[in-house]
């Protein structure tokens, strides 16, 4: 009885590691995402010169929409631009003037890898090479902002990952090795009668395994109902979700379970052989 309670909680407790770990995990996905939704959100105005007529920019934008490194090309004519600026603005300058003041222009939105500075500049220069285009425009405040913010929140996710890993592992291996601590007599039993190592050890690493697997199915339940009920409360969470990369950290749990409680129980197994009956007790 006693050994089956201690087996449980052995499960119990790596379980809950395990869960702790994953919710990291989750959030540190999340922070990826909610990254590259806010860097996608960047857009770059390309403003042209009064005289060009839609066709070239038409052709610019044809070239544009073949670049690996924007993901949304929106072409805006002179009746557009003065349809959104009457929008917004609630005044018609056609009221005043002859001509349409504003400029044909496109719009683009990046893909998240080059919303840095260096690339934006590179990219700038690139687009400005075209003798129709004006100018440039975007919001380097911004840019400049989320680089150094994601930056300082990545390095700060990064180290808490760290530290919560090295405890996790140390953690699941001290209960590991509690829970084997009532069956050191069983081991010294085994070895006295004429056991190999290999034979003695076959039992418990097979039980560790399952129990390991056990852990991580626990605690991969628990992840998804977080991430489930997270998702009632903010559906944009949903939307956000990565599958390939939730399905990579609970491959990740259920492998470190296994791994950790297989390796923990093998070196509690070595430990009861090597001492003497005498130090058991």
């Amino acid at each position: 009885m006693k050994k089956k309670t201690s087996y449980i909680y052995s499960i119990i407790g790596i379980a809950l590691v395990l869960f702790l770990l994953g919710t990291i995990g989750w959030l540190f996905i999340n922070g990826i995402a909610l990254s590259n939704f806010a860097k996608e959100n960047v857009q770059l105005q390309i403003v042209m010169h009064d005289n060009t007529r839609p066709e070239m920019a038409k052709r610019l934008e044809d070239i544009l929409r073949k670049q690996p490194f924007i993901s949304k090309v929106h072409y805006i004519s002179k009746e557009d631009a003065l349809e959104k600026y009457v929008r917004e603005k609630g005044e018609d300058p056609m009221l005043f003037l002859t001509d349409n003041p504003l400029y044909i222009s496109i719009d683009v939105n990046l893909r998240p890898q080059y919303v840095v500075q260096d690339s934006i500049n590179k990219i700038q220069q690139f687009i400005q090479q075209s003798n129709i285009v004006r100018e440039v425009v975007y919001d380097k405040t911004v840019v400049r902002s989320l680089d150094q913010n994601l930056r300082k929140i990545g390095i700060i996710l990064g180290i808490i990952a760290i530290i919560l890993f090295i405890a996790v592992v140390f953690i699941i291996d001290n209960t590991v090795r509690l829970a084997m601590f009532s069956n050191r007599h069983l081991i010294k039993t085994m070895q006295m009668v004429g056991a190999t190592r290999r034979f003695i050890a076959r039992p418990f690493i097979n039980s560790a395994i399952v129990s390991g697997f056990i852990s991580a199915a626990i605690a991969v339940v628990c992840i998804l109902a977080l991430i489930y009920f997270s998702q009632q409360l903010i559906p944009e969470l949903a939307a956000m979700q990565n599958i390939y990369s939730l399905a990579m950290l609970i491959a990740g749990m259920i492998a470190l379970g296994v791994f950790i409680s297989v390796i923990s129980t093998y070196r509690s197994v070595i430990k009861y052989l090597k001492m003497k009956v005498d130090q058991l007790y």
